[in-house]
């Protein structure tokens, strides 16, 4: 009898498993900094599905994490161990540690998904690690004090920094590995993101209850939004048509940003934080630190729409590619 029946048949269920799989919600990485986890929900259903620890070994510190964009690798600032850390998700394994040392807290992948940056808040500088070797490659001191976030320019050449204890911005050249510039902010930058495709940027400004947009071609800031207080995250939505700030008073202001304008203040947990956009910008979600969960946020109605509990003080949200990944 032929086998060639038998063969097309699993060829095409192969094919029809994997487009299903392609076109699946993707999941929300949640790490909370207290409970040495890392939540997983299922942006379908927002459903909390998995907890991930890296089978026991993650510190009693878990900062900042993010992931590729294929959704199979998370990287995490483990502070408690002080070691940044690759874990595969499908397993929960650990698959490679680098020391980072001291008071580390903001990690970002680059666009072209090669290159790791460390904000090594503590010791005013940012550590580039090959993401393939696990290697320390430059260790940049920073101009300014206290590094929290960093996050690449959308075509890779540079990298930000958002400097809590001088209220500017670094910048640097990812060429020549130094720092070639800084930029003035408003009072206490926190988190912060580009338009897509753009050389605008916004960087919530704690003490400044606003988020500065930046001119970051002309290194120059355009002006400062107001928001609720205590602004700390911000994510863009894909179309780059709004802002979304997370303010630590318990809101998300949405920015329209061809007017400049919050066009709506919604309320959340306690102390939200850092957040995260699906990739058709259809739903937010947004850490809240105090309130040991995370609010989705449906971006049509600009309403929560569920609340989902998480481990204890949970620092932000990823999403594969919920962020662009170059030009």
């Amino acid at each position: 009898m032929s086998l060639l029946p038998y063969t097309r048949f699993a060829c095409a269920l192969l094919g029809a498993v994997t487009a299903a799989t392609a076109a699946a919600a993707p999941f929300a990485y949640v790490p909370n900094q207290k409970s040495s986890s890392i939540s997983v929900i299922d942006t379908a259903g927002d459903t909390l599905v998995r907890t991930l620890t890296a089978q026991g070994k993650l510190g009693d510190r878990v900062q900042a994490i993010d992931v590729d964009a294929r959704g199979t690798t998370l990287y995490v600032v483990d502070a408690g161990h002080e070691q940044l850390l690759a874990v595969d998700i499908a397993t929960d394994r650990m698959l490679h540690t680098v020391a980072i040392g001291a008071d580390a807290e903001g990690v970002r992948l680059a666009p072209d998904g090669k290159t790791l940056a460390v904000c090594a808040e503590g010791q005013h500088q940012v550590l580039l690690v090959n993401a393939a070797t696990f290697t320390i490659g430059a260790r940049i001191k920073v101009r300014g004090r206290n590094p929290e976030h960093c996050e690449f320019s959308p075509d890779g050449a540079f990298l930000v920094t958002s400097n809590e204890g001088s209220s500017d911005l670094d910048v640097i050249d990812l060429a020549t590995r130094s720092s070639i510039d800084t930029i003035a902010t408003a009072g206490h930058p926190r988190g912060a993101a580009f338009l897509p495709h753009s050389q605008m940027l916004y960087v919530a400004q704690e003490s400044a209850n606003g988020v500065d947009l930046i001119d970051f071609g002309a290194r120059t800031k355009v002006l400062t939004i107001a928001t609720a207080e205590r602004a700390a995250g911000v994510s863009a939505a894909p179309n780059g048509q709004r802002v979304y700030v997370a303010n630590g008073s318990g809101s998300v202001s949405v920015i329209d940003v061809a007017s400049h304008v919050v066009i709506r203040e919604i309320s959340v947990g306690k102390r939200p934080w850092n957040m995260a956009l699906t990739p058709d910008g259809k739903k937010l979600y947004v850490a809240n630190g105090r309130s040991n969960s995370v609010s989705v946020i449906d971006t049509g109605k600009l309403a929560v729409v569920a609340e989902i509990a998480v481990g204890e003080l949970p620092w932000g949200v990823v999403i594969p590619s919920s962020k662009p990944r170059g030009d």
